[in-house]
């Protein structure tokens, strides 16, 4: 007979081995490398985000890509994996289930006819609204604290991060 585990939410984070350290402690603190923390910050707004558009049917990922064809309507497949920092096979699922959803729309490209442009349907700018509406709260509780400089000085410095290997020659 085979048992099975339940985890509750916060067991996903935190096992209960006690040599383990807990997010916030021993490597998994101050004293970790910043690849890590980064790592380890991003899964947790990861599963914060996966967790207030869940009743939504809206994935982190599918968030992701509406909002980054809210922003740039029209963008390819190819365009689109590369902004919502995805993988091609993975953003086609993604594509393919919103569109199935209503929530997309492609129309072929006016001169190549094997690119298809992406864009919202108003079902979708709708559920992005939502979606941002949500989001927003869980940014604003993530800045709680930070002045607005302080605020400028993150963004900056995680622009930095991401952008310092296309920046060398």
């Amino acid at each position: 007979m085979s048992t099975r585990t339940i985890y509750k939410s916060s067991d996903i984070m935190r096992k209960a081995n006690p040599t383990v350290p807990a997010p916030g402690e021993g490597k998994r603190g101050e004293e970790g490398y910043l690849g890590y923390l980064l790592r380890q910050a991003a899964g947790a707004h990861r599963l914060r985000v996966d967790r207030a558009l869940a009743d939504l049917g809206v994935t982190q990922p599918q968030f992701a890509t509406l909002t980054m064809l809210g922003a740039y309507p029209g963008l390819s497949n190819a365009d689109l994996a590369r902004l919502a920092l995805l993988t091609p096979q993975t953003l086609s699922v993604i594509v393919a289930n919103l569109e199935r959803a209503g929530s997309l729309v492609r129309r072929p490209h006016a001169v190549h006819g094997r690119i298809q442009h992406i864009e919202l349907s108003d079902s979708g700018q709708a559920l992005l609204r939502e979606c941002r509406e949500r989001v927003h709260a869980i940014e604003r509780e993530l800045t709680e604290g930070l002045s607005s400089g302080e605020e400028r000085a993150v963004r900056r410095w995680l622009v930095g991060v991401a952008t310092a290997e296309t920046a060398r020659p």
